[in-house]
């Protein structure tokens, strides 16, 4: 592999306007960029009125991780998953714990994009070679190497690999139109259904992060959901009622993800989420009608194992990311013989 190979790529989703600027359709941003600069994500460049993708396959983390790790609860539990990511991100997260990739664009915008590159083909060969049942986009956010993200998943679908995004959810109708039968599942990030909370942790609007929810459940994406629980932000019963409400609205099998918050990038003053807020924000899901419900951050906790909705019994039995035991056959718990929600389970 050439590990200075520059692959700078002519993007998808795009269209001219006047004065060599173009309109980016990646993400709800729609960013108006000028010749010679970049989109928000800071990885997309107007460059005489074509936009050119600058990270296309220049990976910055290639990991071999459990699907649980992220998190995927109920996709092909006990499974390993290769995990990928490029430098960028499309939002401002107070909270972020890659802020190091994630935000290295906007931190140094007159430097080349870091990363080693890989084409596509070798991915999917890596992925074989450990065995790995899906491949994840990770990390970083992965609508912002859409291109790349494409074109492995392709081959990966080809290969008999599933694909999975790890996701903020602010991508367009169009990205995900892209992707198309090649996304398979999904963990996205809901921070708050709050527009003013979503703003001030994100820089962005809750409302498409939704709509998507919808969107990939609609088609038939597995869909899981994960709100980092952060004191001061979302952790009032107001906030985390909405939340649950909204998921359960679309599907009570949605599982929720309520992850304890740890001091990171901008946020370095806010002390850990207390274990009692993340009891309570599991009770307001049960109380929303949500049937899986997983406390995250919590080794050892008893809600991150996933129990029977019917009769109540554990069916998948974990410590943190690894399963210790498992009460599902055929799709259903062995207990009562309940369905339980999900894809590839045993």
């Amino acid at each position: 592999m050439d590990t200075n190979r520059n692959e700078m790529k002519r993007a998808e989703l795009w269209s001219p306007e006047k004065k060599n600027r173009v309109r980016c359709e990646l993400c709800h941003h729609r960013c108006l960029i000028h010749e010679g600069r970049r989109g928000v994500c800071g990885v997309r460049e107007n460059q005489g009125g074509v936009l050119y993708s600058l990270n296309y396959g220049k990976l910055i983390s290639t990991n071999s991780d459990p699907i649980e790790k992220k998190p995927l609860f109920h996709f092909y539990p006990g499974t390993t998953s290769l995990s990928i990511a490029t430098v960028g991100c499309n939002l401002r997260c107070l909270n972020c714990q890659n802020a190091t990739i994630s935000q290295w664009p906007v931190d140094n915008p007159q430097k080349a994009l870091p990363g080693e590159y890989v084409p596509p083909e070798a991915i999917v060969e890596l992925a074989v070679a450990r065995k790995c049942t899906t491949i994840a986009y990770t990390y970083t956010e992965p609508t912002i190497f859409l291109e790349y993200a494409h074109d492995v998943a392709q081959r990966a679908s080809r290969a008999g690999i599933k694909n999975v995004f790890v996701t903020n959810g602010y991508m367009t109708q169009d990205a995900l139109d892209l992707m198309g039968d090649n996304l398979h599942a999904a963990n996205i990030d809901l921070k708050s259904a709050d527009e003013s909370v979503m703003k001030k942790l994100t820089g962005a609007h809750a409302q498409p992060v939704m709509d998507n929810i919808k969107e990939m459940h609609s088609r038939g994406i597995w869909v899981e959901a994960t709100t980092l629980v952060i004191p001061g932000y979302n952790d009032n019963d107001t906030s985390l009622r909405d939340i649950a409400k909204f998921i359960a609205q679309t599907s009570v099998d949605i599982p929720w993800h309520v992850s304890r918050f740890h001091a990171a990038y901008k946020l370095p003053h806010l002390k850990s989420t207390p274990t009692t807020a993340l009891k309570r924000a599991h009770e307001i899901g049960k109380e929303a009608g949500l049937r899986y419900i997983y406390t995250g951050n919590l080794w050892g906790d008893e809600n991150e194992s996933t129990t029977c909705p019917s009769c109540g019994k554990i069916a998948i039995s974990r410590y943190g990311f690894t399963i210790r035991d498992i009460h599902i056959r055929d799709g259903r718990c062995t207990h009562c013989r309940a369905q339980i929600a999900g894809v590839g389970l045993p």
